[in-house]
Order: C-alpha cells, then sequence, then structure tokens
C-alpha cells in the first residue's frame, strides 16, 4: 500500500501491506497475536488459531508459566524456534472475551483492537517488519487494527541528535480476508497520518512553531491535501476588527494570525465549521502563569493542530462534506505591549470583553473564529480547545468536556467521539453561571471571578457570540491534548492528538 508523509513529519514513517496467506508463514521480524482472558485461563484470540496448532496446542500454558494473564495491552515475548516464519512471537492481551452476542465492530471491541496493537508496536521498538494478526474478520476490525498499530508505533524524533531512543516499526503488515479491508487499510492511514500529524505539531516546541510559521505550515499542507488556505496576518486582523486575537497576541514580538482552511467537493450539500485554538505558547500574559504549569503550554495550541490535521484527512479522504478550519493563533507573552487586566477588546461579533484575567485568554481568540465561521452559515460548528484546567479537575486527563446549545448536538459529538475511541463526556451549560460573567464596563467579562463551574462558564462566555440559529458544540480537552504520564496502548507522552479523530468521524457521519 501506499505510504503517506503528512506536512510537519517527524520522520517516524511507518509502510501498511495486507497479508491474506496463514500467519504461520508470514515472513517478518515479529508476528503478534492476541489472546483473551478468562475464569478458565487464557483463551488464543482470532487471529492466533494457526499459531496456537503450530506451538502444539501449548500457546496458553506457556503464557500462564510466564504469568501473562491476557489483560488488556500486556505483552509476553516469546521466540519461535522456527515453528512459524516469524522468529519472534509476541503476544498481547485483550482482556475478557467477549459475550457471544457481542458485535465485533462494537465501540468498546473495537476501541479494545486499537490499543492492543499499539501497544504491540510500542513494544516492538526497533523492529522493521512486524505483522499484526489480530481479530480482523470484518473491514473495521482490520482497520482498527491498522490504527493502532500506526499510532503506536508514532515517535517524535526530531530533535535527538545522537540516535538512541526509540526506533519505530518501519512496516507494519495486517492478517485479513475481509471484504473491504484494502478500504478499510487505506482509510485507517489517512486518519493515522492526520493524528501523527497533529501530534508532531503540538510536540514542536514554541520556538520552532510560533503563529506565522502554523501559517506556513498550513500552506504547505493544503495544496498537497487538496483544500485552500487563507492568511490573515496582524494587519488584516486589525483592520477586520478582530479584537480578541488582536488583544490576546500584542504582547508577544511574534504577532498572531488567523488562518482559514477551506474544503468544498463539488456536489456536497453540508457544511461543518471547525474553530481551533492555537496558543502557540501560553505565558498567561501578565496573568503570568506558575512555572510549573507553564512547562508544558507548547500544548495550548492542540485545538488548532487537531482541526488543520482533520481537515487534511477530510480532504485527502474525498468525503463528500463541506469543511472550512479556523485556526486561532497567537502567542500569549508578557510584556509593555500586553494587553492589561481591566482592558476592554472590541471582538469581531461586535461585542465587548472585559479581560479581568490575561490568562484566559483561548476564549477569547476563540470567538473571534466562530463569530467568523458563523458567516459561512454552516450546518454545525464544533470548536475544540485545550480551554481550562477546571476540565482536567472534572474529568481526569483522558475524558474531554462537550458542551453545546442543543443538547442532542451534545449528545451527537460525544457519540462521535467515543465511536472514535477518544474520551469525552457531556456537560451542561447551568444558567445560573452566566451571571458570573456580567461586567461592570463591557457586554461580558472573560472570567467569572469566583472560578466555581469555571470549565462551564467558559462554555457559557464562548455561547454568547455563537449567533441565533446556529448549532454549536465546544470541546475542552486540556487533559487529553497532552498526556504527561507513560505511554499507554497506542497513546504516546506527549501530544496525543486527541479530537483528530473525533472531528473526522464527524465529517464522515455529515458526508453520508
Amino acid at each position: 500500500m501506499t505510504t503517506h508523509e503528512a506536512g510537519l513529519a517527524s520522520g517516524c514513517v511507518t509502510t501498511v501491506r495486507l497479508n491474506t496467506t496463514d500467519p504461520v508463514s508470514t515472513d517478518t521480524d515479529a508476528l503478534v497475536v492476541g489472546v483473551h482472558s478468562g475464569s478458565d485461563g487464557i483463551r488464543p484470540a482470532p487471529g492466533a488459531e494457526t499459531i496456537d496448532r503450530a506451538l502444539d496446542g501449548k500457546l496458553s500454558d506457556t503464557l500462564a508459566s510466564l504469568g501473562h494473564k491476557g489483560s488488556a495491552g500486556e505483552i509476553a515475548k516469546i521466540p519461535t524456534f522456527g515453528a512459524i516464519s516469524a522468529p519472534l512471537l509476541v503476544v498481547v492481551g485483550l482482556g475478557d472475551a467477549p459475550a457471544g452476542d457481542a458485535s465485533p465492530d462494537s465501540d468498546d471491541a473495537l476501541e479494545a483492537l486499537r490499543r492492543a496493537a499499539g501497544a504491540a508496536t510500542r513494544a516492538l521498538s526497533g523492529k522493521e517488519r512486524v505483522a499484526l494478526s489480530l481479530p480482523a474478520a470484518t473491514a473495521a476490525q482490520a482497520g482498527a487494527v491498522v490504527l493502532g498499530g500506526l499510532l503506536g508505533a508514532y515517535d517524535f524524533d526530531r530533535y535527538r541528535t545522537s540516535g538512541e531512543g526509540r526506533r519505530p516499526v518501519g512496516e507494519v503488515t495486517v492478517v485479513s480476508s475481509a471484504e473491504g479491508a484494502e478500504e478499510a487499510l487505506r482509510q485507517a492511514e489517512v486518519v493515522a497520518e492526520a493524528v501523527k500529524f497533529t501530534r508532531d505539531l503540538v510536540n514542536t516546541p514554541p520556538s520552532d512553531l510560533w503563529p506565522a510559521r502554523f501559517a506556513e505550515i498550513a500552506e504547505e499542507t493544503g495544496p498537497k491535501a487538496g483544500f485552500s488556505v487563507e492568511v490573515l496576518d496582524e494587519e488584516a486582523l486589525r483592520d477586520g476588527g478582530y479584537g480578541g486575537i488582536i488583544g490576546v497576541g500584542q504582547g508577544s514580538a511574534n504577532p498572531p494570525r488567523l488562518i482559514r482552511l477551506s474544503y468544498s467537493p463539488a456536489g456536497a450539500s453540508k457544511t461543518l465549521a471547525f474553530v481551533g485554538k492555537g496558543i502557540t505558547f501560553d505565558s498567561g500574559g501578565l496573568s503570568l502563569k506558575p512555572s510549573a504549569s507553564m512547562d508544558w503550554m507548547k500544548a495550548d495550541m492542540a485545538g488548532a493542530a487537531a482541526v488543520l490535521g482533520a481537515v487534511t484527512a477530510v480532504a485527502r479522504l474525498g468525503l463528500n462534506v463541506n469543511v472550512t478550519g479556523y485556526l486561532c493563533l497567537a502567542e500569549n507573552m508578557p510584556s509593555g505591549n500586553a494587553q492589561r487586566p481591566s482592558d476592554v477588546l472590541h471582538t469581531f461579533s461586535g461585542k465587548t470583553v472585559e479581560v479581568l484575567d490575561t490568562d484566559a485568554e483561548g476564549r477569547l481568540v476563540l470567538v473571534d473564529g466562530i463569530a467568523r465561521a458563523a458567516q459561512d452559515e454552516p450546518d454545525l460548528i464544533v470548536d475544540v480547545a485545550t480551554l481550562t484546567g477546571a476540565q482536567i479537575v472534572a474529568l481526569g486527563w483522558r475524558v474531554s468536556g462537550v458542551m453545546s446549545n442543543d443538547d442532542a448536538v451534545r449528545d451527537e459529538v460525544v457519540a462521535a467521539a467515543v465511536r472514535e475511541g477518544e474520551g469525552a463526556w457531556g456537560m451542561p451549560l447551568p444558567e445560573e453561571l452566566r451571571k458570573g460573567l456580567d461586567s461592570a464596563v463591557a457586554d461580558i467579562a472573560n472570567i467569572n471571578p469566583e472560578r466555581s463551574g469555571s470549565m462551564l462558564a467558559a462554555a457559557l462566555f464562548i455561547r454568547e457570540f455563537v449567533p441565533d440559529g446556529i448549532r454549536w458544540a465546544h470541546i475542552d480537552m486540556a487533559g487529553p491534548a497532552f498526556n504527561k504520564g507513560e505511554p499507554y496502548g497506542y497513546t504516546p507522552k506527549g501530544g496525543t492528538g486527541a479530537i483528530t479523530r473525533t472531528l473526522v468521524g464527524l465529517a464522515g457521519r455529515y458526508a453520508e
């Protein structure tokens, strides 16, 4: 199959192949199979049957002697001594066996496959060729296996000079004879490259990714993928009345940008607008963050990265839906030119905002992007942002909060995230919190001084800038966008690429 390389590739390119023959004879450096745990012991999963027979039916006993339980993501490596073509057998746990009436293509089942494949390719860093003989009796299963495998093989190595560290798998072969597997693999490869592109952007240090450079990357990517790119520089933003973006970016030597991405296939009748927060570094401005909260603020542009990654994938997949993307880019820095607490901004919508806290800057750039996106009269606007620490307090590091001006839209976006294996939870917008955003001098203040329910209050603030009749959802992914802990499943340390797949999935649903 074709190997694709994103516009900001980190160098870890993995080839994908499909194998429809018996995995026993597959020519590869390592063969991966799955096992289920259960009260009666370990059970080989589909895809491992012929391997078990080649080992004289001793796979379960061998694993038991190694203490392997078949738990989800658990890895065991076994030399094959010539029993099969691959010199190394890698067994990955899939957790409990599914119930007899369970669909193999359920959301949970497919996510289990993605995570297992990702855990396996992560564990096989340094191997050139890896074959995945995991359950892949359907096209959806085959797609899940290759997507997880490719995402697990990711490594951001651009700044290493020693050559040490992880060397990602060079070639992934998926064993499947399912009808439609070839097309499922092609689609999964495109989505995986988009997520890796998003991760690359998030992992890039702010010294190499300021607003104008981000704009250049978008301009380099658009023609290759099949979408157009329009960039508004600081003069155009000032002339256009984008006071939110200008206000946040005015304290930096690197001026802000607003980027409009447009993918418009012939005959498409639906239009989606994605708006991404793109703070390429967030010091907090004059409301300076403590140093312990600042070291990973290169990730504060993850919303814009997810939008760029998603539009790239939508265009490359050729989905029959119009998609516009708005990347709201600024660097939030303290200086003699920085905006001050108590300043009043005139936003693109015409509404004025009193800035009570310069570290509540993401919502200020978003509302300019949302007001501009509304002029396209889309069927749905979705904004994506690493917006509040309160999201992490409420939902943890792996679950995004979804809020909306329409409960059905909120549930639609949550369902899209769950289908893609991205944790999300619908949250309310309590009207009593709106009063806390009242300003004595402007139309609205950018924070509630009491800070109670601040994830919800931030969404209420953004809602004020969504015109009547426009369906809108807000995704706060402050925690899920950046993994500060150890890798797990297909998720690496650092930038995760969160919500990229959700946006692509939404576009796919609207194309249908």
